[in-house]
């Protein structure tokens, strides 16, 4: 299904009537929290209703909607309000666009090289590993100069729907070596461009533009097996 989120990342606010529930979980049709996947973290969420509040803990989607389990016993009914923690949505957003940044250098640098794996942290540093057999990893310990050129730039970030099956035939919009962005029910998929850079699948929250992230630094590089390269970015500051 088509998230909140992905369409309207300005809404971190939303009331929603329930549709069913269990006790400590509702199911609504629609939320502004995004349930994590792709390596970006689930948001901080506050679920509220008439007299009450807690933590949201989980949202997993089924064909009916989101359920959102919460941190409480409480069998709730009625309209329920979800507030996203705001801080917390900037910096999944602004590590989410630094690793599509970081993912593009390194796809044109060293001949399409795939992504075997991602996760950008609470603790605001991310890690992307890349199929990188022959690298010299101290190539990749200066990728923080050109990611921060592309910060310098300001170039715009946006989202767009095309066909599932033409996303999957056309080199680059797919860069995972084990997995593809899930078909939609429409038979879309969602793009997300960086304008003039880059451009592939990813259902995750991004920035408006490269600009509102903060300059980076390359932490550490590891060999994760024969194949395997390991990227952590932190930021400079």
């Amino acid at each position: 299904m088509r998230l909140l989120c992905q369409d309207n990342a300005h809404i971190l606010e939303f009331e929603a009537p329930v549709l069913a529930a269990r006790p400590g979980a509702v199911l609504l049709a629609q939320s502004p929290v995004f349930p994590g996947g792709g390596g970006q973290l689930q948001d901080r969420a506050i679920l509220a209703w008439t007299g009450g509040e807690a933590a949201v803990t989980s949202v997993c989607i089924d064909e009916r909607g989101l359920w959102h389990e919460f941190d409480s016993a409480d069998f709730v009914a009625g309209t329920v309000r979800i507030a996203v923690d705001p801080e917390f949505r900037r910096l999944m957003c602004e590590l989410h666009t630094l690793a599509h940044v970081a993912n593009s250098i390194v796809f044109r640098a060293f001949g399409g090289a795939l992504l075997t794996g991602a996760q950008l942290s609470a603790d605001g540093t991310f890690r992307v590993d890349f199929d990188l057999p022959q690298a010299d990893n101290d190539s990749l310990r200066e990728l923080d100069g050109p990611i921060n050129d592309v910060i310098r730039q300001d170039l715009p970030v946006g989202a767009f729907l095309m066909p599932w099956d033409e996303a999957a035939a056309s080199p680059g919009l797919f860069r995972s070596k084990t997995v593809s962005p899930p078909r939609g029910e429409d038979g879309l998929v969602r793009i997300v461009e960086i304008a003039g850079l880059d451009r592939q699948g990813c259902g995750g929250t991004h920035l408006a533009s490269t600009g509102q992230a903060r300059p980076v630094k390359i932490l550490k590089v590891d060999n994760k097996g024969r194949h395997n390269r390991r990227i952590k970015v932190g930021f400079a500051g």
